[in-house]
């Protein structure tokens, strides 16, 4: 009976958690970080601030929660986008399902960039930003790593790790257009566009050696 209750008591706070977090991303989305309050995340959720406090300390504390949370999620799917070919590597199948992820939330790039330039002045909030675009370049080195001997990349971009850079440098340069014009239409069409002539000669067909 007692560890019934336990686990009721944990399933709840998790649902608890789940749920500030949810309402956190849409207020940091629509407000930004530094202006949004502990009263109106907790409004946004329907709860009191002791059901925000037995959750987190400060409203720090859940924004590092809330952008961890949604890196791990956006690294897990990048890498299980660039898994689904065979031995070979199919950029433009490849390069179609990862835009698909990367762009497809406006709103995560705004919590995105508050996070950018909230740990570009603390520098232990920096280093939780730098594992996360560690973990999408590792993904996506690795996957390139895999097809060696079967797709040969651009010499140009050199090793593995420095064509994952260029996609990675891409993608930030397409975002931050996306967050002023909201045009996610061209904002894909252009990332798929850089990302073909990157990983092959230009015109969608990998370069052979």
């Amino acid at each position: 009976m007692a560890e019934e209750t336990a686990r009721r008591v944990t399933r709840r706070r998790a649902r608890t958690r789940a749920n500030l977090l949810d309402a956190a991303f849409a207020v940091f989305a629509a407000k930004g970080f530094g202006r949004v309050s502990i009263e109106e995340v907790c409004e946004a959720a329907g709860y009191s601030r002791g059901a925000f406090y037995s959750n987190f300390a400060t409203l720090d504390e859940l924004f590092f929660a809330l952008y961890q949370e949604r890196a791990d999620l956006i690294a897990s799917q990048v890498a299980d986008a660039l898994a689904q070919d065979g031995p070979d590597l199919d950029v433009p199948a490849s390069v179609d399902r990862v835009t698909e992820v990367l762009l497809l939330d406006v709103d995560w790039l705004l919590v995105k960039t508050d996070f950018l330039v909230h740990a570009a002045r603390e520098p232990a909030v920096a280093q939780a930003l730098l594992d996360h675009r560690t973990r999408l370049r590792e993904a996506i080195a690795d996957r390139l790593f895999r097809v060696r001997g079967h797709t040969e990349l651009p010499l140009v971009l050199g090793d593995v790790d420095g064509a994952a850079r260029a996609v990675v440098a891409a993608y930030d340069g397409v975002t931050t257009q996306l967050l002023l014009d909201r045009d996610v239409d061209a904002a894909r069409t252009w990332l798929k566009q850089l990302l073909t002539a990157l990983l092959t000669d230009g015109s969608g067909t990998p370069v052979e050696t």
